[in-house]
């Protein structure tokens, strides 16, 4: 058993990735902002307050008196829910806040939620082949976007400076919860209402299956892996929705009917992540 802090632990993905962790047997220490609500106990904190976050690293009284990883997913979770400038002070401090606060604690183990934005959505410039991965350069065409890139350079000279730490970044396809799957069937009617993430997705639940994996994996320094969902939004098969939305873009392998155009094999390969749920097996 792990004593683990969970930043953003009363969010969509944080709410699941409490849950997961608990069930494993670790002892799970939620952070956020937000006013405390009835159920699991976590702490109110300010991330962009470098005091607070420091002093939380090393235990919270009556709450917890060491932490031997670090989950971070609380940020302003999607351009224009704030103005450009709140978003990206909020981001970018409240990350480096927690990547400092973790190394001055001798927290070697951070696992963080980056996005799939820096592959380049909303894909009005074509991405340079499908499906997309991690080896091709950061395209972020947004300000949310432009920070998570800078997280994960921010990430790689830390791991650079101290051989001894491990940052991951999961690149996070769009949340959802069951309760969203009653939705999907109206995206057939028009494909382009998806087009913006070559309609991808990520289960709750299996976003926070990467999180435990990730957090698992044992080689240090920084990484970074697309985590979505194996199947796409759309009952159309893949290969045809390529083909349709993006002409002139190289398809660089054979699709399966309905696999993700966000590439997992990465995740699948080094992780041993596999998506274990789908909307089809829900509506």
């Amino acid at each position: 058993m792990s004593s683990i802090i969970v930043t953003g632990s009363e969010g969509k993905l944080g709410r699941a990735v409490v849950d997961r962790l608990r069930a494993d047997g670790h002892e799970v220490h939620g952070l956020d902002s937000r006013p405390a609500t009835p159920g699991f106990g976590y702490t109110r904190i300010d991330l962009t307050d470098a005091g607070q976050v420091l002093d939380a690293m090393f235990g919270v009284q009556d709450r917890y008196a060491s932490v031997d990883a670090v989950v971070h997913l609380a940020a302003v979770p999607a351009p224009g829910q704030l103005s450009d400038v709140a978003v990206f002070h909020n981001n970018m401090l409240a990350t480096f806040n927690v990547f400092q606060g973790a190394r001055r604690a001798g927290i070697t183990n951070v696992v963080y939620a980056s996005s799939e934005t820096v592959l380049g959505l909303p894909f009005a410039i074509d991405p340079p082949y499908i499906p997309v991965d991690e080896e091709y350069d950061a395209r972020p065409e947004s300000n949310y976007s432009l920070v998570k890139h800078l997280e994960e350079q921010m990430a790689i000279q830390l791991c650079r400076w101290d051989a001894d730490l491990k940052i991951i970044a999961l690149r996070f396809s769009n949340v959802m919860y069951p309760e969203d799957y009653a939705e999907f069937p109206g995206f057939d009617t028009d494909p382009k209402l998806r087009r913006w993430n070559l309609w991808g997705y990520i289960d709750a639940r299996d976003g926070a299956q990467a999180v435990a994996r990730a957090l698992a994996y044992e080689p240090r320094g920084f990484d970074r892996f697309v985590i979505a969902n194996a199947d796409t939004v759309m009952s159309r098969s893949s290969a045809e929705l390529a083909a349709a939305e993006f002409p002139g873009v190289p398809v660089v392998k054979e699709l399966g009917e309905h696999e993700t155009m966000l590439s997992i094999d990465k995740a699948r390969r080094l992780l041993g992540y596999e998506p274990e749920f789908s909307w089809r097996d829900a509506v």
